[in-house]
Parts: C-alpha cells; structure tokens; sequence
C-alpha cells in the first residue's frame, strides 16, 4: 500500500515579545522579540486533545511533512533538499503519524535560520542583523518557546511530544519542566546527558567554524565572503556520526565523485568525495552562527539544573503521570544505545511508566529519518493503544 503525502504545505509565524515584555532566555539576556515559523498538519479536534508536537533534531526545521515550495525572507536558502519535509516518511495520512487522525505541530528553533527569529533575523533595536549580538539560545529556550506556541494554539494538553536526536532531549526538557502539559513523551535515539564523546565532536566543529577566517566574529552578513570552509568541516565532523560506517560506504561509492578537493589536495577515495560532497551542499542551506548556537546549546544543556532538581531520578519522577516510549538504534554512533540504558534506569528508579524498542539497522542514527517500517507499529501502537507495566 502507497501512504499518502499530505501535500502542499505553508509555513506559518508567530511572533511574541516587546521590548517592555522581552523573551528571557537562560542565560539571562532576552530578546524583545521572538518570531517563530512553524507548520501543523491535520485538524485540532473540538476537544483539543489530540495534538503531537514534534521537536526536529539539529538542522531540520519547522517543515516536517508534505512539500513546501519556499518559505518567506529565505530565497535561495531553501534548497530542494529543504521542501520535502524531513520526516515525510513518518507524518502523514495513515502514516506513523496519522494525520487523520492527530494534529502534529512543528516549529524551528529560536536562533534557527528557517524562519524563526535567528542571528540572520533584523534586531528591531537596531535595524541591523543580530550577528554575534544575538544571545547564546539553549535547548530549555527553544522548549519554552513551543510552549508559547502551543499555547498560542489554544491547547492546554498534548497527547504527546516526539523527538529525535537533540529533538528528544528537548522531549525531556518539556516533560519534566511542563509535565501537566503533555501524556506521551517519546524520545528517539537521544540521551539525558551529554556524553565526552559529543562534547568532543562538538567542540571541534565549534572550532570548525570560529577558525573560518570569514566568519569574522559572527558578523559576516554585510560581507562578500561567507564561513563556508567552516561551516562545512563542522558539517562533515558531525555527519560521520549520523550514519554508520557500512552504510557510509554504499552511499559513498554511490554518490558522484568530486573533480577536485580542498586546496591542492586531489580527493582519490570515494568515502573523501562523499564527506566532501555533504559539507559543500550544506553550506547552500543553513548558517553558520545558527549552527553554532545549536552546538553551543548541546554543549551547555543540563536537564536537572535546568528543571532546578539535584539529579536526573528527582528530574524523572515529575514524570509520574507520563508513559515513556523510547527508542534505540542498535547501529547508532551519535546516542549510543548505553544513553538510552541510562535513561531507562533512571525512568524505572523514578517509577515512570516505560516502555523500551530498540531498532535494528544498518543505517546508523539516521534511521529515524530513513527507514519507517522499522519505528511505525510500535510508534503507531504507542499513540493510539492504552498500555501500562
């Protein structure tokens, strides 16, 4: 059976904050104003209880299903590669996400380049691009503007909130700092801690992009040159992680190869080609200081401190009343499936009611994106079925 695409879609914006009333963020410094580009799928029934607010994971955006032609103020910035949505394979009629039957809400991150108020967006104080003006966002921000969101929407309680990568950590940001607000948290190849080797990984593609001497300190809007050289190292240190090395392989000895490399380095191997072939594409669809901010907001984001509890089990157990799906990817180098182990340890020391899959593939940590016959029954089952322990 062929499952239906929802179609043509529109990006929509809500924008709250004054200068009197501004949006403050962790850190302390604040924004008089926020704008954020979301999308919705599906009808909101009369009773408002079945809404699914997705969080994407690091570079995806407001646009998770469907085909969306162009967003406004983007131009050339939304790629072909951006108007399919990302998760089109899972959200749609009859889909993992039924949108006949749920209506799933999407929204970019504070500090995104796809709509939402970024360091690309005009500072009203200025009339200028924020540029390195604009405040370090974490994680709990981004959450706390869904929120208003979803608020905005007239929706007081979410049937659930699915996430995937950095997207699931921001799951469990709003279960335990909003726990009234919603009933089924599924977190998707994500963790509740920060692990060395993403601190790692993190830092250096931070490094990445700060060293670009065009990146010019985060101002580099007025300027001819971009960090593209930056930008794409950071692009390919990460995307290593995001799919297994066998499958790396076959994408690489599949994809065209490069005429030439970086400088005078002449590229002979498939697997340079592909790498070399990812971080160039990027750079035509995302920036440079958003990417930054997303790596800024992995690297800082402490769950406990953020909810103000002393340990992740006191953090879990303000998810008494939750039902907890989590998924693991047994292939995954990005969330480990031991991040997974210790979110379940925690959730049982909590008494949270759980229940645990973990995905066999060969595609890495990407399968969330790739590959929906394997999460679809048990997403499907878990968002339509009542269960308990």
């Amino acid at each position: 059976m062929t499952l239906e695409s929802i179609g043509t879609t529109t990006t929509q914006f809500f924008t709250f904050g004054t200068e009197n009333d501004p949006f403050t963020l962790k850190s302390g410094e604040s924004l008089p104003e926020v704008t954020i580009a979301y999308e919705t799928y599906g009808e909101l029934t009369p009773a408002r209880d079945n809404a699914i607010l997705v969080f994407h994971a690091l570079t995806g955006s407001q646009h998770s299903a469907g085909y969306c032609p162009s967003v406004p103020g983007l131009g050339d910035q939304w790629t072909e590669e951006c108007q399919r949505g990302w998760w089109d394979l899972f959200v749609g009629p009859g889909k993992a996400i039924d949108t006949d039957r749920f209506f799933v809400i999407t929204a970019n991150y504070v500090g995104g380049c796809y709509g939402s108020t970024g360091p690309s967006s005009i500072d009203p104080r200025t009339a200028k691009p924020y540029g390195s003006s604009f405040p370090r966002v974490g994680f709990c921000d981004t959450v706390d503007a869904n929120v208003r969101l979803v608020e905005h929407l007239g929706i007081e309680r979410l049937h659930a909130v699915i996430g995937a990568s950095t997207g699931g950590v921001m799951c469990l940001s709003l279960a335990t700092r909003y726990p009234e607000m919603v009933d089924i948290v599924i977190p998707i190849a994500s963790g509740a801690e920060l692990t060395g080797l993403q601190t790692i990984h993190n830092f250096e593609q931070i490094v990445a992009i700060e060293s670009d001497p065009a990146f010019a300190g985060g101002d580099y809007y007025d300027k001819d040159a971009k960090p593209d050289i930056g930008l794409a190292l950071a692009r390919m240190i990460g995307h290593k992680t995001f799919v297994s090395l066998e499958f790396l392989k076959q994408r690489a000895h599949a994809a065209p190869p490069a005429n030439s490399g970086p400088g005078s380095y002449q590229i002979s191997n498939p697997l340079e080609s592909y790498m070399w072939h990812q971080g160039r594409k990027f750079v035509s669809r995302f920036d440079a200081n958003s990417y930054l901010l997303n790596m800024y907001g992995w690297q800082s984001f402490d769950l406990a401190a953020e909810a103000g509890v002393e340990n992740l089990t006191e953090l879990f157990s303000r998810s008494a009343k939750h039902r907890y799906m989590v998924f693991s990817i047994d292939s995954d180098v990005c969330f480990y499936p031991d991040e997974q182990d210790k979110l379940v340890t925690h959730l049982k020391a909590a008494g949270v009611e759980h229940r645990r899959i973990t995905v066999h593939s060969e595609k890495g940590h990407d399968s969330f994106l790739l590959e929906p016959h394997l999460f679809a029954p048990h997403l499907i089952d878990t968002l339509t079925n009542p269960w308990h322990q």
